[in-house]
């Protein structure tokens, strides 16, 4: 379905058009968002940055979100499907994380503010959506004026998730395959992207921006 993360930034980019040369964040998922968020931001004349936020996994199935952990804020499921103390727990654990990840990817860089802005969230795809709906949802306390969700594949399912929610204006996904298993089955080339690569890509990027 697509060649690599490049050639789907590149395929999202056309649909995202109309907003080139406005007032525009795009944010890339880390790591794999960040491949076609360079993509999409040079596209659309825009600062690319990150959503520095992290998922905090179901105690009994990591891979299950049930909510998720920025630096100063925190969204969870309703109802709550874990213990307080595992919560409490793992968003210490994870803010440690996500500290290490602001120190390497805001070396020589700054966040990027997006209160009043459009902002992109772009990612390579998605499987169940729970994801980067805690994701949007913290991204919201930041007060953007417009939320975009741009994505090349997810099932119909994670779809209809993201329309429902209040947060998100506006949903791009260029195809909702029925066989959905895992995003990596719709890429002939689905590297790792590491985080040395996801660093160089965003500080090159608001480089040859700036």
């Amino acid at each position: 379905m697509f060649k690599n993360r490049t050639e789907a930034g590149f395929q999202l980019a056309e649909k995202l058009l109309h907003f080139k040369d406005k007032d525009v964040v795009v944010l890339a998922i880390p790591r794999g968002g960040l491949p076609l968020g360079t993509v999409v931001a040079k596209a659309l004349n825009a600062p690319l940055d990150v959503a520095l936020t992290k998922k905090i996994g179901h105690p009994y199935n990591k891979e299950y979100a049930i909510g998720a952990i920025s630096l100063d804020s925190r969204v969870l499921s309703t109802p709550i499907e874990a213990p307080k103390e595992y919560i409490e727990e793992e968003t210490k654990r994870i803010r440690e994380v996500l500290r290490r990840r602001r120190d390497q990817y805001y070396k020589n860089t700054q966040p990027q503010d997006v209160k009043n802005k459009i902002v992109v969230i772009v990612d390579d795809g998605i499987a169940t959506g729970n994801t980067i709906l805690a994701t949007i949802a913290l991204v919201s306390k930041m007060s953007p004026a417009h939320i975009v969700v741009a994505i090349p594949v997810a099932p119909q399912s994670a779809i209809e998730k993201l329309k429902n929610s209040p947060y998100v204006n506006e949903m791009i996904c260029l195809q909702t395959p029925h066989n959905f298993k895992a995003v990596g089955q719709f890429y002939d080339e689905f590297y790792t992207v590491s985080d040395e690569k996801a660093i160089r890509i965003l500080e090159e990027c608001n480089q040859n921006a700036a």
